[in-house]
């Protein structure tokens, strides 16, 4: 993290050490793109995994971006996958899935934390009724100081959830299933004044609609309550959906469909950054 604010080249900090020395000979960097088309992208770094001398996976990747467009946020994410981004169906690749995490471990070791957890795993492998997790897309964040996430979900195709695990610093969240997050919708319109709103009012009169309203890429009259609101804000942690996440804590999101997925935003807590693992879940064979 620190490297990559002061403007060095991801793939030149992993080509140097201890990454250098943590990634095994079966992942060979192939290349890298600065994320010119993307605002928040700042680079993407390439390899491939080999096994017995054959090509094992290709065109794997680890991305790093901003997390905000707001200068005073240096908050940072190292998301790992593979493929053609926004386009291709992960889910139907499990074993370039697999190698993608593999990377993850391999670069961030600190991984472990979640993966090899005994105890964690079998209380996940209980609450999601499987014998076997999958540890599948990985993301390593970053959260600095003003900065954070607006109230989003992170639903995508053959996973079941999320798990946040809080490596360094703290969090703040807001956390609520989407039938609860209209719910208060609801109950936060009904006591407002009656000249306030009157569009998401409107909106917010037919249920499904504002269901659907919500999962556009552009709800603006949502995200102006739901990100830009403080009674809003406050409503919903007297309600009882506030938590902060310290070393050692762990959050699970269900993420299995868009009608009741987590809906979730993070701040960063305190003066200095923190680190979090983001790993999707799903059922293992």
């Amino acid at each position: 993290m620190e490297q990559t604010l002061e403007g060095s080249d991801v793939a030149e900090s992993f080509e140097g050490e201890p990454y250098a020395r943590r990634l095994p000979p079966e992942f060979a960097l192939t290349g890298t793109s600065y994320e010119e088309h993307d605002d928040q992208g700042i680079e993407k770094v390439y390899f491939d995994a080999w096994q017995n001398d054959e090509l094992a996976a290709d065109d794997l990747w680890c991305k790093a971006s901003w997390l905000s467009f707001e200068d005073d946020d240096a908050s940072l994410r190292f998301r790992f996958s593979f493929g053609m981004e926004g386009y291709e169906d992960v889910a139907a690749d499990p074993e370039r899935q697999m190698w993608a995490a593999k990377l993850t471990d391999a670069i961030f070791p600190e991984s472990a934390a979640v993966t090899a957890h005994a105890g964690l795993n079998a209380l996940l492998a209980h609450m999601l009724d499987c014998e076997r997790l999958a540890f599948a897309e990985r993301i390593v964040y970053f959260n600095a100081p003003n900065g954070g996430a607006q109230m989003h979900h992170d639903v995508e195709r053959g996973h079941d959830g999320v798990v946040f695990a809080q490596m360094s610093g703290s969090t703040f969240w807001l956390a609520l299933s989407k039938p609860k997050l209209l719910d208060e919708i609801d109950a936060y319109l009904a006591a407002a004044p009656a000249e306030q709103w009157g569009d998401l009012r409107a909106l917010a009169k037919d249920r499904q609609a504002l269901a659907c309203y919500l999962e556009e890429r552009d709800h603006e009259l949502a995200e102006q309550l739901l990100d830009r609101t403080p009674d809003f804000f406050r409503h919903l942690i007297e309600r009882g959906y506030a938590y902060v996440l310290r070393p050692g804590d762990v959050l699970l999101m269900p993420q299995y469909s868009l009608d009741t997925c987590v809906w979730h935003s993070v701040i960063c807590l305190g003066d200095e950054a923190g680190e979090g693992l983001s790993f999707a879940l799903k059922r293992g064979p």
